[in-house]
């Protein structure tokens, strides 16, 4: 059996390394990717990477990981903040689900905290900068593993 994950990526994430690197760093989504699906195909996983700027499209690439019965790692980024149409997306999936936040959202200002999507999440990362994604592919990893 191949074990399917889908890492998906909101808006203006295509602009990390550029955009305010005093917050978000100087890694760029190029450079996460790499890192991403080289640790993901070590540990077996097919992985598709993708970030875009349409919450239309987003939602579409949910509903194919549903579909092809993959494991998520989503960081909605700007979608995460009262995008019912998303987390309802995210709650179809049988698999596990990461959502991952760069920044630690509970230590930014009060609009950037309460992400609607993380009621669906089987676990949430975030603060953990650009290294939060491998850790999420681990929490997948073992999270696969546990789930019935």
């Amino acid at each position: 059996m191949t074990r399917k994950l889908y890492i998906l990526n909101g808006s203006n994430l295509n602009m990390l390394g550029a955009r305010e690197p005093h917050i978000y760093g100087s890694t760029t989504l190029k450079d996460i990717e790499q890192n991403c699906l080289a640790l993901a195909e070590a540990l077996k996983f097919d992985c598709v990477f993708r970030q875009t700027n349409s919450e239309s499209e987003l939602i579409d690439w949910i509903q194919e990981a549903f579909v092809q019965d993959a494991a998520l790692i989503i960081n909605p980024a700007g979608f995460s903040f009262g995008r019912i149409s998303v987390l309802d997306a995210v709650k179809l999936l049988r698999r596990p689900v990461v959502e991952l936040h760069i920044t630690n959202i509970h230590k930014r200002s009060e609009e950037y905290r309460h992400s609607t999507i993380s009621v669906a999440a089987t676990a949430v990362i975030c603060g953990a900068g650009a290294n939060g994604y491998l850790l999420a592919i681990r929490a997948i990893e073992d999270l696969w593993g546990n789930q019935t």
